[in-house]
């Protein structure tokens, strides 16, 4: 069957277990074949070198986008907060993830809207398109149209992903663990629990309205933001209809002046901040999928709020620390906040001290710059690669920061990403001050 045609999702947990044991399988004999090659050419290499190969990448890649749910979704995470640290061709391979998802052939799709509507449900509209607008992890979209003329988009759950996500969360754990890419003595089940919590809760389309119905409210008169509006009497636990709004991918903001990429992206990190310390809930998901663009209006249309969520006092407290600190460039008081706020370790301060003030040193002298903060500037990163390599070689030092902390690192890297993607220029230390009620420095 051609990809154009759809693919079925496997929605049974024997077909899906079966599906990661044919993943499993193609890794190891990858495995044994690249290790029987470097060996014949006199190595001695590595398990987790035999493991990223681009050969395996490319086999996790296909099989996640057969499976989508819960294990296309913890890959989308891994290739979107990979930034600049993963080498650049796994990440290149890995941000596949993004948009290779395979979509539901029309019986199956007639088999879910006939399960959540009734059988007569195409009575509602005066038309339904059958072939998606867009495929992700836990569903797809469809055009729509009601007898009114209302225009709808509406968003589709595969069959199995929610009955499917412990097992899958489980089985990626364990793939994880069988390619010693995580040390033995790193605990991540406190990151596995919240990930299962958070997914179980994505794939409540019900739960999603009621997130787009209060980001509705909470941007209510901002000139810069559009989110649809849900249609309650067409929503269910599994299908989640909302108003169709028109917008281009924001990939294609990259083509378009700069000017108009800086006004976006100053628009979006100013809305990251907003949602830390002036909302106290974020949309915690910065895929770039959930963005679109109008470039008539030069206004950004919002999607996908399955991963909203309150931001706990605590949390947005140590941010603005790390900020504070930032902005007054005190090399102790930012050492002491990214203690306290969980990305880094006493463990790994102890072993690693004098290359993390170094790493900070660098932040320091490259975001202390006057003017706008260029993200197209990279030439810092190799430095930080340079100075972490000893550290992140240290896996005994390895530690998971606390989940809400990496929750809210997740969006505000994504969206830095973003910026470096579009190469925007961004008065980021003018954002920083406003939001946490500071002065920005008169540089």
């Amino acid at each position: 069957m051609s990809d154009s045609a759809g693919r079925k999702v496997p929605s049974g947990r024997l077909s899906r277990l079966a599906a990661f044991g044919q993943l499993a399988g193609g890794l190891a004999g990858g495995v044994v074949a690249e290790g029987a090659r470097r060996l014949a050419r006199g190595e001695r290499p590595q398990l987790s070198d035999l493991v990223l190969t681009p050969a395996n990448a490319m086999r996790v890649t296909e099989q996640l986008s057969r499976l989508r749910g819960a294990a296309m979704k913890l890959g989308q995470m891994l290739s979107l907060d990979a930034g600049d640290m993963l080498p650049a061709e796994l990440t290149a391979i890995l941000a596949r993830l993004r948009d290779s998802a395979h979509h539901m052939p029309p019986a199956q799709l007639q088999q879910v809207l006939n399960a959540e509507w009734g059988a007569d449900w195409r009575r509602r509209f005066v038309h339904f398109d059958p072939r998606p607008l867009a495929a992700a992890s836990i569903g797809q979209v469809h055009r729509a149209r009601l007898p009114d003329g209302r225009e709808l988009a509406i968003k589709v759950q595969y069959p199995g992903v929610a009955a499917s996500i412990d097992a899958d969360v489980d089985n990626v754990a364990t793939l994880l663990r069988l390619s010693n890419l995580l040390p033995s003595s790193l605990d991540i089940a406190p990151l596995l629990e919240e990930a299962k919590r958070q997914l179980h809760e994505e794939a409540d389309y019900v739960r999603e309205a009621a997130q787009m119905r209060h980001y509705r409210e909470l941007l209510a008169g901002d000139p810069q933001f559009l989110v649809p509006a849900p249609v309650d009497a067409l929503t269910t636990t599994r299908v989640l209809a909302m108003d169709y709004v028109a917008g281009r991918a924001i990939d294609t903001l990259a083509q378009a002046p700069q000017e108009q990429r800086d006004a976006m992206l100053t628009a979006l990190l100013n809305l990251t901040l907003h949602e830390l310390f002036v909302f106290g809930y974020m949309q915690t998901d910065p895929n770039f999928a959930n963005y679109r663009w109008q470039p008539e209006t030069g206004k950004l249309v919002l999607l996908d709020f399955g991963a909203a969520r309150p931001v706990p006092a605590e949390t947005a407290a140590a941010y603005r620390a790390v900020l504070a600190a930032g902005l007054a460039e005190d090399p102790q008081a930012l050492r002491d906040a990214i203690l306290a706020v969980g990305f880094v370790s006493p463990t790994l301060l102890e072993r690693h001290g004098e290359r993390i003030d170094a790493m900070i040193a660098v932040l320091m002298a490259h975001l202390s710059r006057s003017g706008p903060l260029d993200f197209s500037d990279r030439a810092f990163v190799e430095d930080l690669r340079l100075i972490g390599r000893p550290i992140a070689e240290d896996r005994s030092a390895w530690h998971v920061p606390p989940v809400q902390t990496l929750l809210v690192q997740r969006k505000v890297s994504g969206t830095a990403l973003l910026a470096v993607r579009m190469r925007a220029r961004v008065p980021i230390r003018d954002l920083a001050a406003e939001a946490i009620g500071a002065q920005p420095d008169a540089n």
